[in-house]
């Protein structure tokens, strides 16, 4: 019997998908290509992951699955010979405070393992004993009896310290700071909203947290003074407010509302006292969010950042304690590996043969994906998406599984070009080891390198979801239907439009003095241009950009003081806006038309209709938020969830309103002979004609448009968006404004975006550029940076080998004299296209 060599999916209609039948060869890397949109992710992510996973999980037992979040079932007639499946998706989960590149990555596991067995522990009479096996056969044994070992000098017995003893997520937590290496305290400057303001008309900051709002009441029957501005106050009456002590008053209080409660009993918070409770009682994360803006953490004074017990580091392992090791960087963690061999006697080869394999089998994926520049003890919520979602598939390659299917979304986020080779290597691996790998990417050069290629069009939303192409790299680029196969045999134009090579009327320079791998790094960037801050990952782009340039411009704006790092700035900018990929809303209610003012206009045209005058129904009876014009069945949301126990969760359709969010009544005012309903299942190309005489409407309408956004439909769930749709949907609201005096700041703009979106990005970046704005984006696209007016490049590497500029100047400088890495590839990508 031979066994199945493909997955046969057949009816496949999750989101835009057309009812599509295709195989997916097993044991293979198969890429798959197409717009933003198209329906890449939904075959992707909503089949081939959902049921692979979902039915391995439907396995295990019903106590088992109880505990388990089960996928829903995915739209689809049938999958046939599905192996189970992993994910690495789009946008990992961010990791807590508590998370470092070691314990994700786990390399920090096997280094407490060399710690404790090849290390050479201190009695407590301070002599060092060098490193045994006799030590090693200590730390193997169980019980009291696990690392006691006698200190050859002075005769004393001791216990070393064993590898649980060296986490600071356990038993080697420093005491002071819980193993997080910061301590943190309020920081005073933050609990005075504006020294101006009164109390009444709120100066203390801490006083807006939840049930706070009656303290300024506290305050003035304590005797202080509520109607003038906080500076003019006494040293008394300022104390009281800032460290009063906590007490009850009784008193009459009015609240917001105007209702008035007699002998009132108020607990008095000063502005100190508010924030600490806040933070003691406040479950929520976002009022935690909000309650972190009145701290500042500093590095804990006992261990001093290393998370770890200060005895922990009497003990060395190639003479370095376990802190002085993670600061290493990963390419440095060789070189501290010899020294560890160097200082072992010959009996020990084994047992360090053994731990050491462990060690290289763990770092060795780490430094094809590029990530040679972190080093351990980087916290993890300070890395970015590419560099997490990096660290999650080296440590899937580890686990040497067999019979698998991963499925892998954007990898190259993040990657310079010259670490995909790298990040190929690790793809060709997981299928050596005998599993199947389902890839979607836009990365060019990555889509050639597959084994199978299957393309998802023609175009984007209700025009895509449609299999376009499917075959090998040589058949596809021969495909005359295919949008991918340009870009794979050269013939694509790489330009969205014209570059500007004449000097800018003015530029934004400043200097980052001391800020991670940046010193006195000076930059400059031209005004109403397009400008592409490129280089390696960890090279100091995000720390010259987002973290010193932006806020160095809002602090501006504010007349306050600069960051501390940034020593200087010009900068004829008064705003500053941010445009990345993340969702638009976090729930269905979040649609096109509410993200824009359409819904706004709708409920206020519709409210306007004499049947809706007669009815009396105002503008918040059109909305389906609202009880008024909800569907009472599924208040709104427009489906109901069906709990089935040990099931999961299902979801359909609501049965009353059949999807439509509004009770039948609503539904019954018309305009023009549509009611809401109708409108808001139309598209954008559709509903332009349809409101040509409501100007507020069209003109969003053909904003909309513009940004190659036509083909959504009003009503259209924005969470459900792909990073580069939700990207176009943020930068609508800013095309008809005079944008002079801005700065839009992009980090990683092309994301999930095929390179004919990269040119529609560009084209919208156009408009705004051509509205007087100035344009900065941080990217490793070549397509992007091909368009770029002026390239500022940092490097040479990351970490400790990158904070430097390395190249600066306009494209065709780059490319007729490529000094820098990321030059010499962009004039290798260029002449490729050069016909």
């Amino acid at each position: 019997m031979s066994l199945p060599n493909k997955i046969e999916v057949r009816g496949a209609r999750v989101h835009n998908l057309k009812n599509i039948n295709i195989d997916i060869p097993l044991h293979k890397f198969v890429a798959i290509s197409g717009l933003s949109g198209s329906g890449k992710s939904s075959l992707a992510m909503g089949i081939l992951y959902e049921e692979g996973s979902r039915r391995y999980l439907e396995a295990l037992s019903t106590y088992t699955r109880r505990r388990i979040k089960l996928g829903a079932q995915a739209d689809v007639t049938s999958v046939k010979h599905i192996p189970s499946a992993l994910a690495l998706k789009q946008r990992p989960a961010i990791p807590s405070a508590r998370a470092t590149v070691g314990t994700m990555s786990e390399l920090f596991n096997i280094i407490r393992l060399i710690f404790s067995r090849l290390g050479s522990p201190v009695c407590p009479n301070g002599h060092r004993l060098t490193p045994s096996l006799k030590i090693a056969e200590a730390m193997a044994k169980d019980g009291y009896q696990m690392g006691e070992i006698v200190c050859p000098v002075c005769g004393s017995k001791f216990n070393a310290f064993s590898a649980e003893d060296f986490a600071f997520n356990s038993a080697g937590a420093c005491t002071n700071c819980h193993g997080t290496g910061l301590v943190r305290s309020i920081d005073e400057s933050k609990l005075i909203k504006d020294p101006n303001l009164s109390l009444e008309d709120g100066a203390i900051a801490s006083w807006h947290l939840p049930g706070r709002n009656f303290m300024p009441t506290v305050a003035e029957h304590a005797g202080v003074r509520i109607d003038i501005p906080f500076k003019d106050l006494t040293a008394k009456e300022k104390d009281f407010v800032l460290n009063g002590p906590r007490k009850k008053y009784t008193l009459d209080f009015q609240s917001s509302t105007g209702r008035v409660f007699h002998d009132f009993t108020a607990l008095y918070e000063n502005a100190h006292a508010a924030v600490l409770a806040s933070a003691k009682s406040s479950k929520s994360e976002r009022a935690q969010k909000r309650i972190s803006e009145f701290f500042h953490y500093s590095t804990c004074p006992v261990c001093h950042g290393t998370r770890l017990k200060p005895e922990l580091l009497t003990q060395l392992a190639g003479q370095r304690n376990i802190a002085q090791v993670t600061d290493l960087t990963l390419g440095e963690l060789a070189d501290w590996k010899q020294a560890v061999l160097a200082s072992l006697p010959a009996n020990m080869a084994k047992i360090s043969h053994s731990l050491f394999k462990e060690f290289d089998d763990d770092l060795q994926p780490l430094l094809e994906l590029g990530l040679d520049y972190l080093t351990l003890s980087r916290n993890g919520n300070s890395l970015s998406t590419g560099e997490l979602q990096r660290i999650q598939l080296a440590r899937t390659l580890r686990t040497q599984t067999t019979g698998v299917l991963y499925v892998l979304d954007e990898p190259s986020i993040g990657l310079h070009p010259d670490n995909i080779t790298g990040l190929l290597h690790v793809f060709h691996e997981l299928v050596n080891q005998g599993n199947s790998l389902v890839v979607v990417d836009h990365n060019v050069d990555i889509i050639k390198s597959a084994d199978w290629i299957i393309e998802i069009g023609p175009g984007s939303g209700q025009e895509g979801g449609q299999v376009i192409a499917q075959g090998s790299p040589q058949a596809i680029t021969a495909n005359q239907h295919s949008k991918i196969a340009p870009y794979l045999n050269g013939h694509a134009d790489l330009m969205a439009r014209s570059l500007n090579d004449q000097p800018a009327t003015d530029q934004i320079s400043f200097t980052v003095k001391d800020y991670y791998n940046l010193k006195n790094v000076q930059a400059a960037l031209p005004v109403n241009r397009l400008s592409a801050v490129t280089g390696f990952s960890g090279a100091g782009k995000t720390s010259l950009i987002l973290d010193s340039l932006v806020p160095a411009i809002k602090a501006q704006a504010k007349g306050a003081a600069l960051p501390a790092q940034v020593k200087n700035l010009h900068a004829p900018i008064k705003e500053v806006i941010s445009v990345d990929a993340s969702p638009i809303g976090k729930t269905q209610r979040s649609t096109v038309a509410t993200y824009t003012s359409i819904m706004d206009n709708l409920r206020k045209l519709f409210a306007a209709q004499p049947e809706a005058k007669a009815n009396h129904y105002t503008p918040s009876y059109f909305s389906y938020n609202n009880k008024q014009g909800a569907c009472p069945t599924c208040g709104g949301a427009g489906v109901v969830t069906l709990d089935i126990q040990f099931l999961p969760d299902m979801k359909q359709t609501c049965p009353t309103c059949n999807g439509a969010r509004y009770n039948q009544e609503v539904q019954q005012v018309k305009w023009h002979g549509y009611s809401i309903v109708d409108l808001l299942k139309l598209d954008v190309r559709t509903a332009l004609p349809v409101f040509k005489d409501i100007a507020p409407i069209e003109q969003e309408l053909q904003l909309l448009q513009e940004v190659g956004l036509d083909y959504l439909h009003l009503g259209e769930s924005t969470p459900s968006l792909s990073g580069g749709e939700a990207q176009r949907l943020k930068l609508v609201k800013h095309l008809n404004h005079n944008q002079k005096t801005t700065l839009f700041v992009f980090d990683e703009p092309t994301i999930g975006l095929h390179p004919l979106d990269v040119k529609t990005l560009v084209e919208v970046m156009q408009q705004l550029i051509t509205r007087g704005a100035t344009i900065v984006t941080i990217t490793h696209d070549l397509n992007l940076i091909a368009n770029a007016d002026y390239i500022l490049d940092m490097g040479p590497r990351g970490g400790k080998n990158g904070g430097q500029v390395v190249a600066s100047g306009s494209a065709a400088s780059l490319i007729s004299k490529p000094t820098s890495l990321t030059s010499q590839y962009l004039a290798d990508y260029w002449h490729r296209y050069q016909h």
